[in-house]
């Protein structure tokens, strides 16, 4: 069941049931690997999402990136790491321009870590569009890109996360123009309220031991 609590967009991706009930959650959990040290990349600075919550400073929130072929939807989670929020979408154009444009919001918003979009194979292989997701991460966090150093970051599975938030749009009757202008920030705030929730849980487990 869907609640929704008013007619904006962040609202509205709430409303959306993530909770540990999202599609992504349920038909592709992640693995934990809780066996394995936070830092798991000398190369990059990718990390299990068990340790992310570690490597945050305090007032730290975290950037979830939906890498398009065309648009990098761009999500952020409030200093507590609970709530996803659409930002927005930001037009590919050159790497450098992009990039820049990541940085600033880093910035501004006091990102101390990434959620990053790997759109798997529904078998759970990866091909062309992971490889290139994979990429982007790299690049992204090369050394001076982002104004934070070792910027940590997890992968996240996105299977079918733009399909079903845009099937909720269309549920909810929103016009193909207005569609357009939001599912991809939309779609990056579901895989970040896919990764917070599990986190969340993780976390919860933990106080129960």
């Amino acid at each position: 069941t869907r609640v929704f609590l008013s007619m904006d967009l962040e609202n509205w991706v709430w409303g959306l049931g993530f909770g540990g009930s999202g599609l992504g959650n349920s038909l592709f959990p992640q693995p934990l690997a809780s066996d394995l040290p936070p830092l798991i990349s000398s190369v990059m600075p990718i990390c299990n999402l068990s340790g992310l919550r570690g490597l945050l400073k305090p007032g730290e929130c975290l950037l979830g990136l939906d890498p398009g072929s065309k648009v990098i939807g761009v999500a952020v989670s409030d200093p507590g790491c609970r709530v996803a929020s659409p930002l927005t979408g930001i037009k590919k154009t050159n790497f450098n321009v992009d990039a820049a444009q990541l940085a600033q919001i880093v910035k501004e918003r006091r990102v101390g870590g990434l959620v990053i979009g790997l759109p798997r194979n529904m078998d759970g292989s990866e091909g062309p569009a992971a490889q290139s997701a994979r990429t982007f991460a790299a690049n992204l966090l090369r050394p001076g890109v982002l104004p934070v150093p070792d910027m940590p970051a997890v992968f996240w599975d996105e299977r079918l996360s733009t399909a079903a938030v845009t099937r909720f749009m269309i549920e909810d009757d929103m016009s193909r123009r207005r569609r357009a202008a939001v599912v991809d920030k939309a779609a990056a705030a579901y895989i970040l309220q896919g990764a917070l929730d599990a986190l969340a849980a993780m976390e919860s487990a933990r106080d129960r031991e």
